[in-house]
């Protein structure tokens, strides 16, 4: 974690104290004596774990030594530290540094850095080794400090140099050094970009002598990289086919026939549809489903004025029972009537060409309709994107989760029709 893409803490002569080190600056003592394996610790791993599969998903491979060790990563995002904490096991503590004059610069910054990020201010204007190595008590106890030796977030994956200061530490306490590759981050949240939804992945190797170069260390960072990269995600053909159309144009156009023709005669809701498609490109999900709803209220404007017309269409899968039931509200609640359409398992074509039969005002219809099918098909739309965004490691099983899908919608619909029967 730097401060304005800044080396946090650089001492004179040793440069390497920069690089996102962990040291103690103002009041850091304290910090650098903390006793491994905290309840805080378990906390943030908890917290980042959870943010992380929620824009996209986590996966670490590898693990910490036992004892204490010094972490070297690559550095290309602010989400760096996020992913190092929810993959570092939290018995080590880690603890990850930031520039006092930027990090630590407020007591408001200071504190949201030191309880979420388990950040400590390194000083840049002299005493950023004597920082550094007042850790090395807590790394003789087991703890882990975190280092980003190149000093400064890189662009396009590209490793720059590696300052020293993270192997003085190491030497120091002697404890070994401990190569991570990340990847993802710098799609997640690139340098001066915005969030965007990534997956993570961080990979652990093998723990390095303290005595090792910084090169030798650079160069065991930038294979983990390099290899994490490399790595082909498992994924589903059928999700990449599905994918391809959900993420153009021409998925928000099938959303929006789909649900128009479901709202005159086609038999299958437009549920069905989100649910495959928004598992399958979760960022779409907001948009595939307002196309959804659009589709939904138009056809079911045309679905009234062809009732009110007498024009009978084809409406499989509706029984007596439902067209006697929707006969029923809309002629004690008028076009308010349809807020029961989410929940009662009627076909929302029944209510449209009912209310058409009805002379249900069109406007009033629509309004009523908008409210009604608007919250569930948002909402359901919506879950089915979170969904995509919680298992998006599991991609590979795509197929599956079609095959459930499709199995579940047609017993929940074998259920609703037998109930109306």
């Amino acid at each position: 974690m730097n401060g304005n893409d800044e080396r946090a803490g650089a001492a004179p002569g040793v440069r390497a104290t920069a690089s996102g080190a962990v040291g103690q600056g103002r009041g850091g003592a304290r910090a650098g004596l903390r006793a491994p394996g905290g309840f805080a610790a378990r906390l943030r791993r908890g917290l980042w774990r959870g943010v992380l599969t929620l824009t996209g998903g986590v996966e670490t491979r590898g693990r910490l030594p036992r004892g204490g060790c010094v972490v070297v990563a690559n550095h290309t995002s602010h989400a760096d530290t996020a992913a190092l904490l929810a993959a570092l096991d939290a018995r080590h503590s880690p603890a990850i540094g930031a520039a006092a004059d930027y990090w630590f610069a407020s007591r408001y910054r200071a504190r949201i850095c030191r309880r979420l990020a388990a950040g400590f201010p390194v000083r840049r204007s002299g005493g950023g080794m004597d920082d550094l190595l007042a850790h090395v008590p807590a790394l003789r106890a087991g703890g882990a400090v975190v280092l980003f030796p190149e000093g400064t977030r890189g662009r396009d994956g590209a490793l720059g140099a590696f300052h020293k200061g993270a192997l003085v530490l190491a030497e120091r306490a002697g404890v070994p050094v401990v190569p991570v590759g990340i990847a993802g981050t710098g799609r997640l949240l690139p340098k001066h970009g915005r969030l965007r939804p990534a997956l993570v992945r961080v990979r652990i190797g093998e723990p390095l002598a303290p005595s090792t170069t910084p090169e030798a260390a650079r160069d065991a960072v930038a294979a983990l990289h390099d290899r994490t990269v490399a790595e082909p995600l498992a994924d589903s053909p059928v999700r990449k086919r599905i994918a391809r159309v959900a993420g153009s144009r021409r998925g928000l156009a099938l959303a929006f026939a789909w649900a128009l023709a479901e709202a005159l005669s086609w038999p299958l809701m437009p549920e069905l549809l989100l649910g495959a498609v928004c598992v399958a490109v979760p960022r779409r999900a907001l948009k595939l489903s307002l196309a959804a709803l659009a589709g939904s209220l138009a056809g079911g404007v045309l679905a009234l004025q062809l009732g009110a017309s007498g024009v009978e269409l084809p409406a499989p899968l509706t029984t007596d029972r439902m067209r006697a039931e929707v006969r029923h509200e809309l002629a004690v609640e008028g076009a308010s009537a349809v807020r029961h359409q989410p929940w009662n398992g009627v076909p929302f074509k029944v209510y449209a060409k009912e209310a058409g039969r009805a002379d249900v005002p069109p406007g009033d219809f629509l309004a009523a309709a908008a409210r009604a099918r608007g919250t569930r098909t948002l909402a359901v739309g919506l879950a089915f994107g979170a969904f995509g965004f919680l298992a998006h490691r599991h991609r590979r099983r795509y197929g599956t989760y079609l095959v459930l899908l499709g199995g579940g919608f047609a017993a929940g619909l074998t259920m609703i029709v037998r109930g109306w029967s």
